[in-house]
């Protein structure tokens, strides 16, 4: 099942997270952001999926070096749609920070101070998408299935969060 199947599955689930005004929150921040940058929604969806393989990545590496738990501590802790720079400093070292700057800045043309100004919003939103699969019962628990899903992603494109958003978009239309 793939991930977008997952945060509409967990919308339906009363004893999880996601909502239609989660997602809603989501999505208008960052449609507010694309107004931001120029109107250029596109190059901003570019700029999360991008990014999105960036967190999946260090996701991974947190789970592979510290287990589910820590990762869902994260995703509890830093999960938002306000500005949080200590969410990318928690994922991120200031050398990955540079790399993904620049690999974002060569895909969508921002300039790189207008994405290192994007990192402490788009971070907690990705985190945020994935915490819709928390258990309302016990939120620290990982046994978050859409986190499960985007994580065990076998890396062949199939999970996109620009796809994903793409998604959320017109499932709450």
């Amino acid at each position: 099942m793939g991930l977008f199947d997952q945060i509409v599955g967990a919308i339906n689930n009363p004893n999880q997270e996601a909502s239609t005004n989660q997602l809603s929150s989501i999505l208008g921040t960052v449609q507010q952001l694309s107004g931001n940058l120029g109107g250029d929604s596109g190059a901003t969806q570019v700029a999360m999926s991008i990014l999105g393989g960036h967190v999946r990545s260090a996701l991974q590496q947190k789970r592979e070096e510290s287990g589910n738990g820590a990762v869902q501590a994260i995703i509890n802790q830093f999960a938002g749609t306000d500005p949080n720079p200590q969410a990318v400093a928690s994922l991120f070292s200031a050398n990955q920070i540079t790399e993904i700057v620049q690999s974002i800045s060569e895909k969508t043309g921002f300039d790189l101070s207008q994405i290192q100004n994007l990192l402490p919003t788009l971070v907690p939103l990705i985190l945020n998408l994935l915490k819709t699969g928390n258990d309302t019962q016990n939120p620290n628990q990982a046994s978050n299935n859409v986190l499960n899903s985007f994580l065990d992603a076998d890396g062949d494109g199939d999970v996109d969060i620009s796809d994903m958003m793409g998604m959320a978009s017109r499932f709450l239309k």
